[in-house]
């Protein structure tokens, strides 16, 4: 296997723990880091008088972040986390009562709290049943869903963060299409990781924050707003940067700027903004197919691994619905036992949906993945 695609020495977290729990939080590189601290030190030596390049460089970022998303730049905004995403869908609608969403059960809470809090306006919500033990969601159970009766919203996560199902968003897109449904989708369990194609395949709403397989800091991500989505999801938080004269203060007509910057109320974290962009750019430079390429293969071996030690995967990883995460049980032992036996040989890692879900990036290493086989085979001894 060949070198991994992002640098090892860019990542000193590895001197000090192995870590596994991009689905949870990702590690900072240094350029991330080396970033925020000199848009940091700008302001604390110059005060206010960076703000024009720091503005240029929010606005490369927002390219970086359509590229990886797979959409015009016109679409994105930036926003604080995936949540704040989800919510400009959730209550950007003019909804009325009867009208439908459909979500899948066993969602992180991020897609399923603003989609509950519609019921007091008369907004039916339905759950989807996954299928089986590893939670399946084949585009037949969306299919069926669709056909019972007429969907205004369908809200899903591109990767669930339990199991790891990968949702077919292009065949997902065509059927809401067919069915002139919107389509949101809380993306942050696969942007970063897996190549984005958003746009091509009609999802409306995209929102992910930069703190897991971005690499990027905490309360900070994007959010891609179709055209057509823009024309329905009216603004939530309006404010002088909402507007197509952002910067003509005095002009105090209510005007919305065409793009997704709509969404975008007031003052950006121009300090941190740079610190996700430098992460970005780091993905975009590998080439985020080659990044999918090495995490698809880890995953791979670890799979197979802990199947061979008698573990039952819980995670998909022989077709098209695979991702980053691979989950696991262990027979006989609690999967909280055995990340902490993990913790114990120095492998970070969590346990989630009562299964022990690892999730490897592109730093990280054959090697390494074997290191994790061994701790695994030591506690079944």
């Amino acid at each position: 296997m060949a070198e991994p695609p992002l640098d090892r020495r860019l990542f000193p977290v590895t001197d000090q723990v192995l870590w596994m729990n991009h689905a949870g939080v990702g590690p900072l590189p240094t350029v991330a880091v080396d970033a925020i601290a000199e848009a940091a030190a700008a302001f604390r030596d110059r005060g206010g008088l960076p703000y024009d390049a720091l503005a240029q460089r929010m606005e490369e970022v927002r390219g970086a972040a359509a590229q990886l998303m797979g959409v015009s730049v016109a679409d994105v905004a930036f926003v604080k986390n995936t949540t704040e995403g989800i919510a400009f869908a959730a209550s950007g609608l003019d909804w009325e009562p009867g009208d439908r969403v459909i979500v899948p059960d066993h969602e992180f809470p991020t897609n399923v709290y603003p989609w509950i809090a519609l019921r007091d306006r008369g907004v039916v919500v339905d759950f989807l049943d996954p299928i089986g033990p590893r939670r399946e969601l084949p585009i037949e159970v969306f299919e069926q869903a669709l056909s019972e009766r007429a969907t205004r919203m369908v809200a899903v996560s591109w990767v669930q963060y339990g199991y790891g199902w990968r949702t077919d968003l292009a065949a997902l897109g065509s059927l809401c299409r067919e069915h002139g449904t919107m389509l949101c989708v809380d993306a942050i369990q696969g942007l970063g990781v897996i190549p984005a194609e958003f746009d091509a395949w009609g999802v409306d709403v995209a929102a992910a924050a930069s703190h897991k397989w971005m690499l990027g800091p905490h309360g900070l991500g994007v959010v891609s707003i179709s055209a057509r989505a823009r024309q329905e999801l009216r603004p939530l938080e309006p404010g002088w940067a909402s507007v197509s004269h952002r910067e003509d203060y005095d002009n105090l007509e209510l005007v919305y700027d065409e793009t997704a910057r709509r969404y975008e109320g007031g003052t950006y974290s121009l300090i941190t903004i740079p610190g996700m962009g430098a992460s970005i750019d780091l993905l975009l430079q590998a080439g985020i197919d080659v990044v999918w390429a090495h995490v698809d293969e880890l995953c791979r071996r670890l799979a197979k691994g802990v199947t061979g030690l008698g573990a039952e995967l819980r995670s998909v990883h022989d077709n098209e619905n695979r991702s980053g995460i691979v989950s696991f049980t262990v027979p006989g032992t609690a999967a909280d036992r055995v990340v902490a036996h993990l913790d114990s040989r120095g492998i970070f890692c969590r346990a989630r949906a009562d299964a022990v879900r690892l999730s490897p990036h592109a730093y990280n290493t054959i090697d390494e993945i074997d290191r994790v086989l061994d701790a695994i085979s030591d506690l079944r001894t």
